[in-house]
């Protein structure tokens, strides 16, 4: 459980992005009724638009975007390297950056970083102070420290150098919030290191040491599953020895599977896009280990089709009678409406997820429920009776 300014968190927890105040295609009424107590903002695009002063005149993110409960809010540091790297998946199947002016890294400086905004191509800096000031205006129950989120593809060298600046860039966050930050907000270091097992024991132990308030591990974790899998082992089974009461986040991780295995491995909270892109893009998330727990309804094979997205769901979408052809239609005419609809749904599949695993560590039978789970047994949620035996 973690007691935050504005609220409680049951924790294992998943967390909705709400990168620029708001969770696509929902309200935040319907995103509580699904049963979340916490979304993320993200602290780049909200400084860039509509910037941290507005968003502080309306008394902080909380008040601008109308959400009651906690907020977590990104360093930023995952945005701005990711214009000069490209994202995990960019570098894994090999494309470069498209070579545009805007939206790119000019340097990277012990004092931070210069880049040109996507929006209109001027030039911005951010460093550790920049980001925590930014984030004290959004006001977040969670403030994540600035770091530098290293590309798979990089050097064994160039790795252990970032990783150094990034636990320097964690003092001066800390430092800049002792005497600045808002009453109340907390303060997680980034645990980085990429796929070095002792550079991420090293960096486990410096954000430990640096009296943070809570752990976020963060950085290129693998090509691969697998590798992603022990590569959070190892950092958890390190945070778990030094400082097993603070809580710990796995950042950017949202994949069904992945969330199983981070919650049997000892992660407190998670945040992904995962579920809400899929639905912008038509996938609903269905109990289908073999087909990654997804079903496209944007394919010809479910035009008419009269099934509910998932027999069985309590989610509004499939208590309300949708059915498959119906969304199909939706999706096909670029009606806005469905892709809403499998927001709902999805969040709805996550929200359920997680209070089966919640469940299952109160009741000691963790082992057993993520073995069902992930062999493709439907979440139930806890205000179901458990149909995971069967």
């Amino acid at each position: 459980m973690l007691r935050l300014e504005h609220g409680q968190v049951r924790t294992p927890a998943f967390v909705p992005l709400a990168t620029r105040g708001a969770v696509r295609t929902l309200a935040p009424a319907d995103v509580r009724a699904l049963g979340y107590e916490m979304v993320l903002g993200n602290t780049f695009h909200l400084m860039l638009s509509p910037g941290p002063d507005l968003i502080e005149s309306f008394g902080g993110l909380h008040e601008f975007m109308r959400w009651p409960a906690p907020i977590i809010t990104d360093s930023g540091g995952f945005q701005v390297f990711s214009m000069g790297h490209g994202g995990v998946a960019d570098e894994i199947k090999g494309r470069g950056r498209s070579g545009r002016s805007d939206g790119a890294i000019v340097s990277i400086e012990e004092d931070g970083v210069r880049f040109r905004s996507y929006i209109d191509g001027s030039e911005w800096f951010m460093g550790p102070e920049t980001s925590m000031q930014v984030q004290a205006a959004l006001r977040s129950d969670i403030a994540l420290a600035f770091d530098e989120c290293t590309p798979f593809h990089a050097t064994r060298d160039y790795t252990a150098r970032s990783t150094e600046r990034t636990h320097r860039w964690l003092a001066r966050c800390l430092r800049w919030h002792d005497e600045h930050g808002p009453r109340g907000q907390t303060v997680y270091g980034i645990v980085q290191g990429g796929v070095e097992h002792d550079l991420r024991l090293a960096s486990s132990q410096a954000v430990v040491q640096s009296g943070c308030d809570g752990i976020a591990i963060g950085g290129s974790l693998g090509r691969d599953k697998h590798q992603m899998h022990e590569v959070v082992a190892w950092t958890t089974a390190e945070l778990h020895r030094l400082a097993p009461e603070r809580p710990r986040h796995l950042l950017g991780i949202g994949e069904i599977d992945d969330l199983i295995v981070g919650v049997e491995l000892g992660i407190d909270t998670f945040d992904c896009a995962m579920p809400t892109r899929l639905a912008r893009h038509g996938i609903a998330l269905v109990p289908d280990p073999a087909a990654r727990w997804r079903v496209d309804l944007v394919k010809s094979r479910w035009r008419g089709c009269s099934e509910a997205v998932l027999d069985g769901c309590p989610c509004p979408v499939c208590a309300a009678g949708f059915t498959r052809g119906y969304l199909h239609y939706l999706l096909r005419a670029g009606e806005l409406t469905g892709m809403r609809l499998l927001t709902e749904h999805n969040l709805g599949f996550i929200a359920r997820l997680m209070a089966d695993l919640r469940l299952a560590i109160n009741t000691g039978e963790l082992p057993r429920v993520a073995a069902a789970l992930r062999a493709g047994a439907a979440p139930v949620g806890e205000t179901q009776s458990s149909q995971l035996d069967k």
